[in-house]
Parts: structure tokens; sequence; C-alpha cells
């Protein structure tokens, strides 16, 4: 059959139309391969999606939206606050600036006041060192002293260490955790990182990875410093990730402790205190359906009185609690407790 110029030219659209089917048949099949990458996680590839929700690309902005795909993807364990849920009015929240209260389980948020607003953490700060070092340090190592344990603070809790001093990694994170000293927390820091500085370095750094975007340390006590800051919400994603590991934990459960640590000449100096966990301690009483395992305390001047805990329902269920700048400590414990009778509601 001779071609002619017309047969070609009538060809031409056949053709056109095949192409443009195949052609948008690639795009639809792309298009899904791209949506089941998002949905799947891509095998655990990290996006490095920030919680912060100032953020166009932030999952609490995400999830507002329609395509909730990505956020489902990032946000995937974790508890997701978008706006304050303070519905019940027999929680009295009017001495604390910030409150959280959420059900882990099933990623429930259950109470949540200012749960993004950026404030002072004084030693709730320790979480995220115990957790650096933690990650990245062994219980087994000797720490020693240097002149960076040397604070001179006004009305900081203090361990009493001189240079020199030698103890444990695993004596120091029960000595933190338990009585909050502020210059365990420097050694700690030269022990795992060589420096303060690079310390607290890691533990901004270790910040980002959660998605905890609305923090930055300045230093790993938690004394006050203006550019040492973070939220409840952020403060929820460190504790949540330190209760991963078995050590934390147990620290967090201890009423007190007792160890013997040795100064530069070998000579014993003994170390006897009891937790700052006033609930602990059996100061006050939680909700009789609640079961308190741990957490920390933290209390200064800028910071008022704040508080992080891991509780248990009476089925086991876990519930992380927080509450920031409560006026006092009786405030900040008739506060936790209101808000922990909130489980099970």
């Amino acid at each position: 059959m001779k071609c002619t110029d017309r047969e070609y030219s009538e060809d031409i659209p056949k053709r056109n139309e095949q192409y443009s089917v195949k052609k948008h048949i690639a795009v639809l099949l792309c298009m899904v391969s791209v949506a089941a990458c998002l949905l799947s996680g891509c095998g655990g590839l990290d996006y490095g999606m920030a919680y912060d929700s100032d953020s166009d690309i932030s999952s609490f902005n995400v999830i507002s939206r329609q395509d909730t795909r990505t956020a489902a993807s990032f946000a995937s364990g974790l508890c997701v606050v978008n706006d304050n849920v303070v519905d019940d009015e027999n929680v009295d929240m009017s001495q604390a600036e910030a409150a959280l209260l959420l059900s882990l389980n099933d990623r429930q948020v259950i109470y949540s006041k200012n749960a993004h607003e950026v404030l002072y953490p004084a030693s709730l700060t320790k979480v995220m060192t115990a957790l650096v070092a933690l990650r990245y340090g062994r219980l087994d190592q000797m720490l020693t002293a240097t002149s960076a344990v040397n604070i001179t603070e006004a009305g900081a809790t203090l361990c009493g260490l001189k240079a020199g001093d030698t103890m444990t990694m695993d004596q120091a994170l029960r000595i933190l955790l338990v009585y909050s000293a502020n210059d365990v927390a420097n050694l700690i820091a030269e022990g795992v990182a060589g420096s303060v500085d690079r310390f607290v370095e890691m533990m901004n750094e270790e910040a980002r990875r959660l998605g905890a975007t609305n923090t930055n340390f300045a230093n790993p006590h938690g004394l006050t410093d203006p550019n040492h800051y973070t939220t409840a919400y952020d403060l929820y994603l460190i504790f949540n990730e330190a209760i991963k590991f078995e050590t934390f934990n147990e620290i967090i459960q201890m009423t007190g402790y007792q160890t013997t640590y040795y100064d530069a000449d070998g000579k014993a100096k003994e170390f006897n205190k009891s937790t700052t966990n006033q609930f602990l301690k059996g100061n006050y009483q939680p909700p009789s359906n609640v079961n308190i395992i741990g957490g920390k305390t933290g209390t200064t001047n800028a910071a008022g009185c704040c508080l992080v805990l891991l509780s248990r329902d009476v089925s086991g269920n876990p519930y992380i609690s927080v509450i920031l700048r409560a006026a006092s400590g009786a405030d900040l414990y008739t506060a936790m407790t209101d808000l922990l009778d909130e489980i099970h509601k």
C-alpha cells in the first residue's frame, strides 16, 4: 500500500492518541507508586518532617488538611497535638502555663493546654541528658570530674563534686535523675562527649532527630539560660524516647539512692538522697485508678515548677503527662492529680 501524505496525516492523530493513552497510564502508575511509597514509609526511610506547629509541612498542619498520607507515615506511633483540649472544667490548670496528657497505646490526646508554647524546662532537661548518655555512653564507664562541675549558681542542687572525684556512668545517671544534681550533669556531659559544649550539641542533634523542633538546649542541667527552652509537646517526644531504655525506666521509679564514689586521693565519699518526686515519696496521692511509674521534676524561678510522668491505668496502659510553669509545688501536684484523673473518664 502506497503511503500518501493524506494517509500519513490521518495516522498522526491515532498515534498521538495511542501515545497519550500510554503516557496517562504511565503517569497514573507513577502516581500510584509514589502514593504507595508514602503510605508504606518507603522501607523505613526517614523524611525528617518537623513537629513544628508553625511550619507549613509540619505534621500538625498536614494532618489538618485533606491529604494526611505523608503525616500519617511520619507520625506513626506518636501522638500529634494540634489544638488545646481543655473541655473538662474539673481540671484546674489556672496555676500552670502548659499541660499535656497523652495515651500512648491509642495515641489519644486526652488533655492539652499550650502544648507548643516555648517555656523553660528547668531540670526536665536532664531527661535529654540521660537519653544522650544512654545512647552514646556506657554504664560501666568511669567518669572523672574536672572544674566543669564547679557550679556556683545560688540554690542549685548539687552532689558536691570536686575536681578529681570519680564514679561510674551508672552511678552518675542515678544521682542525676533521682536527686537532680546539676554538677553531675556536667560530669556526664564531659564523660560522653569530651566537653560540655560538644555534649550540648549532641542534645540538640537528638532533639532535631526526634522532631522536637521548638527546643534548644544551652546546657545539660537546665539552669536558666535565655537560649535554653522547650515545649510540653517536645518534652513528650523526648521522654517517650527515653522510656525505651530499660535503665531509664528503672531509675525513674527509685524513691532514693545510696552509693559510694571516690575523691582524687581514693577516699570514699558517701551519697544518700531521696527522690525529688513527691508522688514517689508519698507526699501526694494519684487517683485510685492510676499507678505512677516515675518521671522527672524541675524547678527554677524562671521555669516555675515542672513535672513529666509515666503512669499506667489499672489495665497497664501507659500515659505520659507533662506540666510546665506551675506557680508552686503544691499547685503542680494538685494540677497533676487533676490531670491524671482524666484517665478513663
